[in-house]
């Protein structure tokens, strides 16, 4: 998260998302904590926001502000210790912390260019006054004074710029900074020297008049004895005064943009002003040489700055001598002029010179050798050298240069234009197919272009010069053959930048055997690998897996291989595409592409089913990230395997898949691989039956576990599609099959199984009614889950205590149980559970009638489910949105999320637990006033209630018939108010007060039109009606349907999980 002060209050993401902080005393709360650097106690904070006027329970209230704070900006950002509250935000996450520390490294920075790169990013930091949305505030003045230090920054900035020689653009903009500050001596000092240097002598006097006649006038004072000096300079046209003179150099004029660089340039500019040695390190193609040229030639350096290219000395001949000839060559130094024992030294002597070594890789120790010597001998020398790989000598920093940002996947062709490849590619494919653009028509295919790749700029130019004959869609779809296509480079480059393959074979060339050995090899892994991988994959023959990572480590430094670091702290090693594609042609070259191939499938199986137990214990969330890791690598295998062969794999990766979420994924590989046979087809099948029930398919062989031959495995087999069918199907009809569950993992002292079973079996016994027994298992199940430390089934059992403390009214136990899960589950990247959670966060919220929070996190939840292609997540969190949307009197708006909710289940023929959604039609049509639709509503409602057996539903149901009937029958609407009520009181769990709204506008109906008496007498005949007699009550109904019992269902949807969810 960042924090922007300097200018409105600003709140952003990480990725530059803006945050949304609502309410203006909230937003007022963080202003305070921005503008403290520690704990600020409540009784300021409390003087800060209220003034003279502070709240009548000011702790309290700040305590709410916070609260709201914090689900706007995270919980851990903001901290409560024994002195107050504070932000617990990086200083650098906060624009006025960045810009204090970009000032004051800028003036420990000696070069001019570095410098002013340093200042120009501070300053780039403000849009506006600090604290500018709280100008009135007392807390923010003396901040906002403390941060005029823009001004001093801006004089500083100015002094750098007139340094460097930008006189002319000064010369203009100081004018108006001028005018608005009239009395600053300084500014108009530097603005008087612009225009002189600029030619505007009588402009630059008349400046230093106009000061001084302000000065007396305002002020009574006179001019300080600096600008009397600088008045009579210019009135002499003292010579100090002069521009600088441009200092020689030898770098080549530009002849094409750079494009989306500038964030470089101004790093090795900076990095100039800092380290005398700097190497650009980077693939080949990556644009190493034109970024250090143009980083030079903004840097000022008096006597020189050099080019010396090192790409024409062959690698037969790297000694010392070459590259020292290079330099003196470069430098126009004549070395039998010097006539001394160490001629190179003494060329550069005394003086102040910036020498870029380019292209030192093929010659790296005799580079490294004349430029360690270099800045030993010569304090004013300065290095700066590209490579593909480091120099490796003391004093060296290393700058990897990067490949430009690509466009995401899916991004629209906006984002795809902004993207600093797409720039490149579209300005050069322009200057060959004048008119070329990006459109909606061509943004994907460009986007494809970019990323396939990687970003570097050599090969998106090469591209881009194809355009003209093929265009976007065609080129990219011969991608496939890259080294084939791209061979038209410009005839004058250097032979080994005119090709794709060539740019990538002048590396391979330079590599010892044992290095291509590994190289070759880690193409056959698609998007990268571990060290273990790595190790498994890439050694044999004359590679001893000790020796991978030594050989990794050589490619990383020599830029064919990257190093990413991974959220765990380990290393991923990958290929770029162009890099792997030419490996895959070596690995074929070298006969190994079948036998590496079968290593790897090997490998993977194993992995997965290593992972498979680990991923429901203490070790879940690293797990989690291997496998998300190696997804790509995965896909390649099973793409590449046989039916047969697959098996094995899909079945170890299905817990996977199903924490995830990726439920396509997993159901579309299941069928895959149920086309071949083998051991594991039985238990592949048993998987596909649940994977196919969550995804809302009807299946044919729901008892497939059955045929799994391990017992332990037919075990869990039987959980994951008994789970399935209490999720989106029959919970009521899972009871006996839960408690076979139970005993079986308890047999097999299996404590995981045996928790799943309790956490599933709590919401069985919920929805029958019996809440001590769903109690009683939800505990156990958590214990059990705390135990294995597996925080996916710890959210499970968290669920059902929540949903049983919802039940019972206790809110604030429900919040902090769902809480808790939802923490752990964003922690390991659980989505649909993320999503579940944060519904019921909703369904609280709904109930503690904080309908705006309640509609928020409901709309998150259904995004997450969206995102990740979790229906049932996506359908239950649209259901609580409807529910909100009734309560807030947005009739229209509520029956269309029902409606669609209706689709989805008649579209997978799920039918019972349509009661809730059913008995929200009907008040619907209740508070509309249209009771006709409302009673065939709750009809319908209260026939499925009875089917699945569950007492709420049934009692839901009689309200709303109760509700349509209370204007023209209120006594019958008494009764069936009374029976509803014995329906409640039959399973313990009368109707919380936050939950009798409608029961309480109904009551307040049927009042109107029955006397207190009559209300109490027919409401006590409706108790005594339940539960034998409440058919006959509903068959006296108008329109009530033949007949009220029905079987029970085969099936359960997510609107019934509105009310109860394992």
């Amino acid at each position: 998260m960042r924090f922007g002060v300097l200018g409105p209050l600003g709140v952003w993401t990480a990725e530059g998302e803006p945050v949304a902080v609502p309410e203006a005393k909230v937003r007022a709360l963080l202003a305070v904590l921005l503008a403290h650097d520690g704990p600020v106690p409540t009784d300021r904070l409390v003087d800060d926001l209220w003034g003279a006027e502070p709240p009548g329970n000011p702790t309290n209230t700040v305590q709410t502000k916070v609260s709201q704070l914090r689900r706007a900006i995270g919980r851990e950002l903001v901290t409560r210790g024994p002195a107050g509250y504070a932000l617990a935000a990086d200083a650098d996450a906060v624009d006025a912390h960045r810009f204090r520390r970009l000032v004051a490294q800028a003036r420990a920075t000696e070069a001019p260019a570095a410098r002013r790169a340093l200042l120009a990013d501070a300053l780039a930091l403000w849009r506006g006054p600090a604290f500018a949305d709280f100008t009135d505030e007392p807390f923010a003045l003396a901040v906002r004074q403390r941060l005029e230090e823009r001004l001093a920054a801006l004089e500083e900035f100015a002094e750098v710029r007139l340094e460097l020689g930008e006189h002319a653009a000064l010369a203009g903009e100081l004018g108006e900074l001028v005018a608005a500050h009239p009395l600053r001596e300084r500014l108009c000092a530097l603005h008087a020297r612009a225009l002189y240097r600029a030619g505007r002598q009588g402009e630059a006097l008349a400046a230093l008049a106009d000061l001084r006649e302000r000065l007396a006038e305002e002020l009574g004072i006179d001019p300080g004895p600096e600008l009397v000096e600088l008045q009579q300079a210019i009135l002499t046209q003292d010579a100090s005064l002069a521009a600088p003179t441009a200092a020689p150099h030898n770098l080549p004029a530009p002849v094409t943009e750079l494009v989306g660089r500038d964030g470089e340039i101004a790093e090795v500019r900076a990095l100039l002003g800092t380290s005398r040695l700097v190497t650009l390190t980077g693939p080949g193609g990556v644009g190493k040489t034109r970024l250090a040229v143009e980083a030079a030639r903004g840097t000022a350096f008096r006597d020189g700055v050099w080019l010396v290219e090192l790409a024409g000395i062959p690698a037969e001949e790297d000694t010392t001598c070459s590259v020292e000839h290079a330099v003196l060559a470069a430098a126009g130094v004549q070395e039998s002029a010097l006539g001394t024992a160490d001629p190179l030294v003494d060329a550069f002597r005394d003086k102040q010179v910036l020498l870029v070594l380019d292209n030192c890789e093929h010659v790296v120790a005799s580079a490294a050798a004349v430029a360690a010597r270099l800045v030993r001998a010569v304090p004013g020398l300065r290095v700066l050298a590209t490579s593909r790989e480091p120099l490796g000598i003391a004093g060296e920093t290393l700058l990897p240069v990067p490949p430009l940002a690509v466009p995401d996947v899916g991004a629209d062709p906006a984002a795809v234009r902004a993207a600093a490849a797409v720039q490149l590619f579209t300005a050069r494919a322009a200057a060959s197919s004048p008119g070329f653009a990006v459109d909606a028509g061509n943004a994907a295919a460009v986007a494809a272009i970019c990323r396939r790749l990687d970003g570097i700029p050599l090969a998106l130019e090469l591209a881009a010069a194809r355009v003209r004959v093929l265009g976007p869609h065609a080129l990219e779809s011969k991608l496939d053959d890259r080294f084939a296509l791209l061979t038209s480079g410009h005839r004058d480059a250097p032979e080994r930048q005119r090709t794709l393959h060539a740019v990538i074979d002048w590396s391979w060339q330079l590599l010892p055997p044992a290095e291509r050995i590994v190289l070759r090899r880690l193409a056959i892994l698609p998007d990268g690998c571990t060290l273990e991988t790595a190790e498994a994959v890439c050694s044999g023959d004359d590679v001893r897996p000790a020796e991978v990572l030594d050989l990794l480590a050589r490619l990383v430094d020599k830029s064919l291989v990257v190093a990413v670091e991974t959220g765990n702290g380990g290393r991923r090693y990958r290929l770029l595409d162009s890099v792997a594609a030419h490996g895959a042609q070596r690995l074929r070259e070298a006969g190994e592409h079948d036998v590496l191939r079968q290593r790897r499938n090997d490998h993977c199986t194993a992995l997965a089913e290593r992972a498979a137990e680990r991923l429901r214990g203490p070790e879940q969330r690293r797990w989690l990230e291997l496998l998300d890791a190696e997804a790509a690598t995965f896909r390649a295998v099973l793409d590449d395997s046989s039916p047969e062969a697959a098996l094995r794999l899909v079945t170890a990766l299905c817990w996977y898949w199903f924490l995830r979420g990726r439920l396509s994924e997993a159901r579309q590989s299941l069928a895959a691989a149920l086309a071949g046979s083998g051991p594991a087809r039985a238990e592949a099948a048993a998987w596909y039956a649940g994977i196919a029930l969550l995804a809302g398919e009807p299946v044919d062989h729901v008892a497939a576990w059955q045929d799994v031959p391990d017992r332990a495995r037919r075990a869990r087999a039987r959980w994951f599609t008994t789970h399935a069918q209490c999720t989106v199907a029959d919970l009521t009809a899972s009871g006996p099959a839960l408690d076979e569950l139970v005993a079986e993992f308890t047999a097999l002292d299996d404590r995981w199984g045996l928790a799943a079973a309790l956490s599933d079996r709590s919401a069985h016994r919920m929805a029958r009614g019996d809440l001590a027994a769903a109690t009683a298992d939800a505990r156990r199940s958590a214990e059990l889950f705390r135990a294995t430390g597996d925080r996916w089934g710890l959210a499970q059992a968290l669920f059902a205590l929540g949903m049983i403390a919802t039940t019972t009214g206790d809110y604030d136990s429900a919040e902090r149980h769902h809480t808790e899960a939802l923490r752990g589950a964003e922690e390991l990247g659980l989505w649909a559970e993320v999503a579940y959670q944060t519904s019921w966060l909703g369904r609280v919220a709904l109930l503690r009638h904080d309908h705006p929070r309640a509609r928020e996190l409901h709309g998150r939840a259904m995004r997450v489910a969206a995102e990740h292609g979790f229906t049932p997540a996506e359908v239950y969190a649209e259901t609580g949105l409807a529910l909100g949307a009734r309560r807030e009197g947005r009739f229209d708006e509520a029956e269309r999320h029902l409606r669609r909710v209706l689709a989805w289940h008649r579209r997978v023929e799920q039918e019972p637990g349509n009661a809730l959604l059913l008995a929200e039609l009907g008040f619907l049509a209740e508070q509309r006033g249209d009771r006709d639709t409302a009673r065939r509503h709750h009809l319908d409602a209260y026939r499925t209630a009875r089917r699945v057996a569950d007492p709420r539903a049934v009692a839901l149901a009689l309200e709303g018939l109760a509700g349509a009937d209370a204007v023209a029958a209120p006594d019958r609407a008494a009764r069936l108010l009374g029976a509803a009520a014995a329906a409640r009181a039959s399973v313990g769990v009368p109707l919380p007060p936050a939950e009798r709204g409608d029961v309480d506008r109904i009551t307040a109906e049927v009042r109107k039109r029955l006397p207190d008496d009559d209300v109490r007498r027919c409401f006590a005949e409706g108790e005594e009606h339940y539960p034998a007699g409440v058919d006959a009550l509903v068959a006296r109904l108008p329109s009530a349907p033949p007949g009220s019992r029905h079987a029970a269902s085969r099936h359960r949807s997510p609107t019934e999980h509105a009310r109860h969810r394992a």
